[in-house]
């Protein structure tokens, strides 16, 4: 009997490499699972990746636009019959950001959206499916960068603070709901993209020497969403939880 039998989740960003992880490990445990992100290509991969078969759905999914996502919440709904879980995988940053000083307003606004008005979507039109089932688990993604200081990284940051800040917010308003709000606070993590940046880049060489036990993989964010999607979280809720191995402690 898998951990989330029965149960139903939206993943965006599911074409990342924490996102196909969160996907992979989902369909693993039981749940079945609607894959969106931006690029369908992507989606239709992480689909394949994880052997769900008909139980994975992947969609295009731009979560900041507003009639993407109802439309693709509307298709979870229709296909698997209700909504339990919202993921909010999608998200990053980009070579762009800067001290606030120096950085672009462009990217300012880059990542404000795509981080933290793409989550405020999901979660406004996504809850009342939640409400509907009776209850269910938002994760939403923050950053070790709401919780630690980190130069050059002043847009990243604010987006990924409001995110930290939003989901407490959410867990107090909606708990007589029995919806519980958390965040995933990833450290530096080694999807493929970021392999090749800590490559040609001194100053996440340097971040993933502080790893005590070494930087994180995509495996290590999806192990704690397979929790707080499980009714094994049923009494946590407004926690951001890093996952960091050990960086926010120093």
């Amino acid at each position: 009997m898998g951990r989330l039998d029965g149960k139903v989740a939206f993943v965006t960003g599911a074409g990342g490499g924490i996102g196909t992880e969160i996907c992979k490990s989902f369909i693993a445990e039981g749940a079945r699972v609607l894959a969106g992100d931006v690029h369908l290509n992507l989606a239709e991969a992480a689909a394949d990746a994880s052997g769900g078969g008909d139980k994975i759905i992947p969609v295009r999914l731009d979560v900041t636009d507003k009639q993407n996502v109802c439309e693709g919440l509307a298709r979870a709904a229709q296909a698997f019959g209700h909504i339990d879980i919202l993921c909010n995988a999608a998200g990053g940053s980009t070579p762009d950001d800067a001290r606030v000083t120096d950085a672009p307003e462009d990217e300012f606004w880059r990542a404000i959206k795509l981080d933290l008005f793409g989550t405020f979507l999901v979660c406004k039109y996504g809850i009342p499916y939640l409400q509907q089932a009776g209850g269910g688990s938002i994760i939403n993604f923050s950053s070790m960068v709401a919780l630690m200081a980190l130069s050059d990284r002043d847009c990243y940051t604010a987006a990924k603070g409001g995110v930290h800040a939003l989901t407490r917010s959410l867990a107090l308003e909606y708990a007589a709901s029995r919806i519980r709000v958390n965040a995933i606070a990833p450290g530096l993590t080694l999807s493929e993209r970021v392999r090749h940046l800590v490559g040609e880049r001194e100053e996440l060489r340097k971040l993933a020497d502080q790893c005590l036990l070494g930087p994180c993989e995509p495996a290590d964010m999806a192990h704690v969403a397979v929790y707080l999607a499980s009714d094994e979280s049923r009494r946590t809720t407004g926690q951001t939880i890093p996952v960091d191995s050990g960086v926010t402690i120093y």
